[in-house]
């Protein structure tokens, strides 16, 4: 017990991954270009999403709820890196640190499972069009979105909890450049390789059977596309589909590097640089991907631009 109120009292000393070199203050600035960049057009995703009825389909409504977590991402790690950056300092609460683990988990866990259940969707518009307005229902969509949630606070709960709960009595200085749990679980002073077995078998039901799912899903999906007689409707189903496969390979392709990969081998700059790319760089590319590929997004976009007087030119 003693152990523990020790570990409550003290704070943490996160390392960051820019120092003040000519050099890293050009890519932090590009980071924060990016941090910026990527609220923006989240908010906007959800915003065309809200406003243009022609978007209010399962779909899209799924979408912003990528969207909305994809804000939520990088709002739990930029601005404290930001923060450390600017005032050359890198020292965070053990409240602050909880919180970053908790809602990191809580975003994390929620985006897979909504990710492999946009699959689904994906699976029935094009496998079973006829039955779409049915099996899509409003009340299915917001099961799935509330499934989704529910289990983001479920396991972020408990592995917050588990992890807050070993003595960090040795040092607390965090490699990362946030509290994640493999960096914190290097800092116990007590063996945690029960735990850290316990978290590869999780690994496993988190990552490794959404993504079977997943990999089902657009398995029927690609035979359907194939047998499509219409060369422009496999173009549009292949287009619509394609912007999600890219989306799932991003998230799982860190996710999995990250949890499943034992820690010997990867060194903590190349854990810094993953968790970059999926808190950072994968919710930046979410909106594009999506705006970019999609003509329903493009032109609710012209719409709304074009009643604030920004009509294109012809």
């Amino acid at each position: 017990m003693r152990k523990a109120n020790q570990s409550i009292t003290l704070d943490f000393i996160l390392v960051g991954i820019f120092s003040h070199s000519r050099p890293h203050f050009l890519l932090f600035s590009l980071v924060a270009f990016m941090f910026t960049t990527g609220l923006l057009g989240n908010t906007i995703l959800i915003f065309l999403i809200r406003m243009d009825s022609r978007l209010h389909m399962p779909m899209y409504f799924l979408l912003s709820q990528l969207s909305l977590l994809d804000i939520g991402f990088p709002l739990v790690t930029i601005p404290k890196m930001v923060a450390n950056f600017l005032q050359r300092e890198g020292s965070i609460s053990f409240g602050g640190c909880a919180a970053q683990l908790f809602f990191l988990m809580l975003i994390g866990v929620s985006e897979g499972v909504l990710l492999c259940l946009m699959s689904y969707d994906r699976y029935v518009a094009v496998c079973h069009p006829l039955h779409y307005p049915v099996l899509m229902r409003r009340q299915v969509c917001l099961f799935m979105v509330g499934t989704s949630w529910l289990s983001g606070v479920l396991v972020a709960t408990i592995q917050t909890s588990i992890t807050l709960h070993f003595p960090f009595c040795a040092s607390h200085t965090v490699d990362h450049f946030f509290c994640e749990l493999p960096a914190l679980l290097k800092l116990s002073c007590e063996d945690t390789s029960a735990y850290e077995l316990v978290l590869s078998v999780s690994g496993v039901l988190i990552l490794l059977l959404p993504m079977s799912l997943i990999a089902t899903s657009y398995g029927h999906v690609l035979g359907v596309i194939l047998r499509m007689p219409s060369a422009e409707a496999r173009h549009k189903a292949f287009t619509t589909c394609s912007s999600h496969i890219t989306m799932v390979g991003l998230f799982y392709g860190a996710a999995v590097f990250m949890y499943m990969v034992p820690g010997t081998y990867h060194s903590p700059h190349q854990d810094n640089m993953v968790s970059l790319f999926y808190s950072l760089i994968t919710p930046t590319l979410n909106p594009l991907i999506y705006s970019l590929r999609n003509r329903e997004v493009q032109m609710a976009l012209v719409k709304v631009l074009g009643k604030a007087g920004f009509k294109p030119k012809r």
